[in-house]
């Protein structure tokens, strides 16, 4: 094998953050009434929030704003598109979001199955996310993934955030992995790709969306099962 150990990211890739992120928001919609404070359409909710909640963690992966920041001013952010401006709202809905949220279960197609083949066939499995702490475990444990993973480097854990290299250099020392037998497998071109890349690391790209990039991974797929034409 030219690999052994195999750094897959969560969100996006194996987790599907936008899927469990709308049922998130049905609840928190639908246990704080937020249509009886102003916020009157779901759908339009729900395209608000994923906004700029890819804004908030760009800010986040380059360092513009921390994690707290994050938390709580993408719900900020998406009220203020239904002019409501209020602060205490915004960081009661993120509490409600962060206790829900990983409780979610659903996963991009063929996770389990592709985790079991990689097992099977010797490859040391580890997670590098960019996630909270806490939230991720939980992700991990209620979805039944934990088991496939030997480490999980998460940005609070490691003090550093992809596409930083010393998330990554950090993650070959936890794992006493070197970089000739190491991958990185992730869905963001700048947090996972670039990163992995400009650390000296392999990456292949998961472009679950099918978007077009001048990025040049050592391997794309569009779906999970094409890494068994890879490893």
């Amino acid at each position: 094998m030219k690999y052994r150990h195999l750094f897959f990211d969560l969100d996006h890739t194996l987790w599907d953050f936008d899927a469990n992120a709308v049922e998130t928001l049905a609840d928190v919609y639908r246990n704080l009434e937020l249509p009886g404070q102003g916020v009157d359409d779901f759908d339009l909710f729900c395209k608000h929030y994923l906004h700029h909640n890819a804004v908030l963690w760009d800010r986040y992966h380059h360092g513009y704003i921390t994690s707290e920041e994050l938390k709580w001013k993408r719900m900020w952010r998406t009220l203020l598109e239904f002019r409501i401006g209020s602060e205490p709202l915004a960081r009661k809905m993120s509490d409600h979001f962060l206790e829900i949220l990983p409780t979610k279960r659903n996963l991009f197609p063929y996770t389990h199955e592709i985790l079991q083949h990689l097992k099977e066939k010797g490859y040391v499995l580890h997670l590098i996310t960019n996630g909270f702490e806490k939230t991720q475990w939980r992700k991990l444990t209620n979805s039944n993934l934990g088991h496939y993973f030997e480490e999980v480097i998460t940005s609070e854990g490691s003090n550093s955030v992809k596409p930083n290299r010393e998330i990554f250099e950090y993650a070959l020392r936890v794992t006493g992995a070197v970089l000739p037998e190491s991958i990185m497998i992730g869905d963001n071109l700048d947090a996972d790709i670039k990163g992995a890349l400009q650390a000296g690391m392999d990456a292949v790209f998961v472009n679950h969306l099918g978007i077009t990039t001048d990025v040049s991974p050592t391997y794309t797929v569009h779906h999970l099962q094409e890494l068994e034409t890879i490893f």
